[in-house]
Formats: structure tokens, C-alpha cells, sequence
């Protein structure tokens, strides 16, 4: 599982924001999917010691 739940959230968040007509926290809720991407991927590159890889796993990452 690891950190796959909070993409979860808050892909429900921005669904249910951009439904009830709430357009600032729906690009809220994309701009946290976008930066909690960044450090899950940034965090997981250096606990395998490779840093050099943390745009590749952004990247692949479909939220």
C-alpha cells in the first residue's frame, strides 16, 4: 500500500471540489497530488540511494 492511499484522498478531493462546483480547492487538491508526488518520489529515491532518479519516478506516477 505505502503511500499509494493519499493519492487516493485526494484525487477524491479534487472529484468531489470540481462536482460541487469549488474550482480553488480543486486546483488545491491537484497542486497537493503534484507536490506530495514530487517528495513521495524524492523520499523514495533516497532511501535507495538514488536521487538521480526522482524524475523518472515523478513521471510515472498517474494521479
Amino acid at each position: 500500500m505505502g503511500h499509494d492511499w493519499i493519492f487516493d484522498v485526494l484525487v477524491d478531493l479534487r472529484q468531489y471540489a470540481v462536482k460541487n462546483d469549488m474550482p480553488l480547492l480543486a486546483a488545491q487538491a491537484q497542486e497537493a497530488l503534484v507536490v506530495a508526488r514530487a517528495e513521495i518520489a524524492r523520499r523514495d529515491a533516497q532511501a535507495k540511494g538514488r536521487e538521480s532518479d526522482i524524475g523518472r519516478a515523478v513521471a510515472r506516477r498517474k494521479y
